[in-house]
């Protein structure tokens, strides 16, 4: 249902002075817990700010870090080569509108990150997102990840099953992610957002392919 389609439903409730006082003092509560979340953070703590509580995230499994390890290595290189922008992961606080997220892996172009410095905490919105699925992630990287990265112009999003080695690439299409492709490890996957970046799936999840294509990213 569309935010005017909300509007329009609650405005016609014969209670909706008392629905929207109900609601501006949950969301001023929210807000309070939001800035309490913010300031109890710290360097060696995972966390993020999801409608309205804070979600802790537990260790990650291997191939969880490995296929971050490997994938972040390969974009900072790259990224770095040829003065594209900067990428960040695991740590970078990204604060949207109601909600403050640490993706695993992010990237803003060079107009962006020129103005970045060095004691900003809260990130703005990237232009490229990698999440690495697990159990206890997934939920939240396909549902309310997927539609908030989108609502504020994520502009391309790719979701990383390091079990099934598949990378699945999203393509902001208006407000709305379209799926681009689900590439297998043998397949080549290319970035819209990172200008060139073009790497063999299995390179994030096989050290020896991950080797092979370093030359190609120098």
């Amino acid at each position: 249902m569309s935010y005017d389609n909300l509007i329009e439903e609650a405005f016609d409730h014969p209670e909706f002075p008392l629905i929207v006082e109900k609601m501006n003092s949950v969301y001023e509560k929210e807000k309070a817990e939001r800035h309490k979340f913010r300031e109890w953070l710290t360097d060696d703590v995972k966390a993020e700010f999801i409608n309205g509580k804070t979600v802790m995230h537990s260790p990650v499994k291997r191939g969880h870090f490995s296929a971050n390890s490997l994938l972040s290595t390969l974009l900072v290189t790259y990224v770095e080569k040829y003065n594209l922008g900067e990428v960040a992961f695991e740590k970078a606080l990204i604060g949207m509108t109601r909600n403050d997220y640490e993706p695993d892996i992010c990237f803003w172009k060079k107009e962006t990150a020129v103005d970045f410095d060095d004691d900003m905490m809260i990130c703005p919105v990237p232009d490229f997102i990698v999440e690495i699925l697990s159990k206890s992630t997934q939920k939240h990287d396909r549902g309310v990840k997927f539609d908030d990265y989108a609502a504020h112009g994520v502009n391309e999003y790719w979701l990383v099953d390091y079990q099934k080695q598949i990378i699945e690439q999203y393509i902001l299409a208006g407000n709305k992610y379209k799926l681009s492709g689900k590439f297998k490890a043998t397949q080549t996957i290319e970035s819209q957002s990172i200008s060139g970046f073009k790497i063999m799936v299995d390179a994030i999840f096989n050290r020896k392919s991950f080797m092979e294509a370093m030359p190609g990213i120098f």
